[in-house]
């Protein structure tokens, strides 16, 4: 059974149209323990995903991938030159996890603003708490907020 979930990046270090270009890619540098905890145990294959564009000018969602791989350990965890090291990482404790991601649909952004005033998005963990970087969403939100992305 697919899951689906709200990934955050920001479109200065990597966009939905880097994606897009790239096909495939790892989703890394997840240093947030809730984060990780999702991405380490709930986040599965075939899971869709929404694609949020964050620290920009307006905030919102750009498009849909899918993930490809499940998690596996973050190797930039383990590397000096990283600005994702962290001395505590080990082989036998890896300690932050990432997942591989696809492309799967780009549409126009739909900002954060219209997230909020959207009648069955009450409840969405962006519009209340927006600061994680991996959220869960519900199939209907997630149908919701793609209906808005493909609008003409």
């Amino acid at each position: 059974m697919s899951r689906y979930w709200l990934f955050k990046t920001e479109p200065g270090s990597y966009s939905i149209d880097d994606l897009k270009k790239d096909g495939r890619t790892h989703w890394d540098g997840i240093r947030n323990y809730q984060a990780r905890n999702l991405l380490r145990d709930e986040v599965s294959k075939g899971d869709k995903i929404l694609v949020y564009h964050s620290s920009t000018d307006p905030v919102g969602v750009v498009g849909i991938a899918e993930v490809v791989r499940e998690a596996y350990p973050d190797p930039s965890a383990q590397d000096p030159s990283s600005k994702y090291y962290d001395q505590k990482a080990s082989d036998t404790d890896p300690r932050w996890f990432m997942v591989d991601i696809a492309f799967r649909e780009r549409f126009d952004l739909v900002p954060l603003s219209e997230l909020k005033e959207t009648k069955g998005l009450e409840d969405m963990v962006v519009t209340k708490r927006s600061r994680l970087s991996v959220q869960p969403v519900t199939r209907e939100e997630f149908e919701i907020v793609t209906k808005l992305g493909k609008r003409d």
